[in-house]
């Protein structure tokens, strides 16, 4: 049983960067109907605004210190960061804390380059096919993907977790059992936390506001809305914006978990697909779920045990059982219909 939690808890760590990921690739599929080759790009640069974030307030002062003598003899150089000499004891917090601090340079960067980009790029192939639209933000990605390297190099870049985070929660207790019998990282916790908080987010900001429900009458009649008098592009403009902005956040709340490095929007870019094929292309609520399920059955085929009766199934499962659902429900399962049919 102990063994079932982790690996459920594993498995929604992991549902969750897949589902915020998929769901914005979904929101601009719904909205502008334009497949984003570009969309882990953007997972990737939400990674690395953390990275610029820790290494804008980790920049160093120097300073002598003639009472502290080096086995040299020489006077030894202290190192202290500019944020920790203006702000004192708060600095030090700043420093600790980058990573989720980092998220208030993420959001208004990432809404920035995801409006760029749909003004700049994305909205000249609304119209085209769908095959168009998959080499022009493939080849934007690769563009993106070689800038970052350029700039940080070809090397992965740790980030650090808070250290009040870096200890493990006692989840057996909270479920009843003896202390220490089931503990899981707390900063897992904290990102599944996020995920949640984000993915109802975005469900509340379509349901519940004007703008949301302007959004979500375009998606279904793009020109009676037009019609009706509204600028429809401009609001699409802001969906691919905000898209950006969960891509890039879910990036930034992940970093403590792998170290960002220029390919991981590739690496995300085809599970982030898979998701949205599985959930059903245009369904907000089918990539979210889809993301969950596909998380949880890999963290369970990750087993020893699973593994030891199947070899590398842990590697291939989420292809197997996208295969098994699309050919059961051509649509995903929440696919609705003419959506990529024509």
């Amino acid at each position: 049983m102990n063994a079932f939690l982790a690996q459920l808890l594993n498995g929604l760590d992991k549902g969750g960067a897949y589902a915020l990921i998929a769901l914005g690739l979904t929101l601009v599929f719904g909205t502008l109907g334009v497949v984003n080759f570009a969309h882990g790009a953007l997972f990737m640069l939400g990674c690395f605004c953390a990275v610029t974030f820790r290494y804008l307030i980790t920049l160093e002062t120097v300073t002598i210190d003639p009472e502290n003598l080096s086995p040299w003899g020489t006077p030894v150089e202290v190192r202290t960061p500019l944020v920790q000499n203006w702000f004192g004891d708060f600095g030090a917090v700043l420093v600790d804390y980058s990573v989720p601090i980092s998220i208030l340079l993420a959001v208004p960067a990432m809404l920035v380059i995801g409006i760029a980009m749909e003004r700049g790029i994305i909205k000249h192939f609304y119209k085209r096919s769908h095959a168009e639209q998959i080499l022009v933000t493939f080849g934007l990605a690769i563009v993106l993907q070689e800038i970052v390297k350029s700039f940080f190099g070809a090397n992965p870049i740790p980030q650090p977790i808070p250290s009040d985070l870096r200890s493990a929660a006692d989840i057996g207790v909270w479920l009843g059992m003896d202390p220490h019998t089931l503990t899981y990282p707390w900063w897992r916790i904290v990102y599944l936390a996020f995920s949640a908080v984000v993915i109802g987010g975005v469900f509340a900001f379509l349901q519940f506001t004007t703008f949301g429900m302007v959004v979500r009458a375009g998606m279904a009649d793009r020109e009676t809305v037009g019609v009706l008098g509204i600028d429809i592009d401009r609001r699409f403009t802001i969906v691919f914006g905000l898209a950006a902005v969960v891509a890039g956040v879910a990036g930034v709340m992940y970093t403590p978990l792998l170290a960002p490095n220029y390919q991981l929007g590739m690496d995300f870019l085809v599970l982030s697909f898979v998701v949205v094929v599985v959930g059903g292309m245009g369904s907000l609520g089918g990539a979210v779920a889809a993301g969950f399920l596909l998380g949880i059955l890999q963290s369970f085929a990750s087993m020893t045990e699973v593994k030891s009766l199947v070899p590398g199934i842990d590697q291939v499962v989420i292809y197997l059982v996208a295969v098994v659902i699309l050919l059961v429900r051509p649509r995903g399962l929440m696919g609705r219909r003419g959506i990529m049919e024509n």
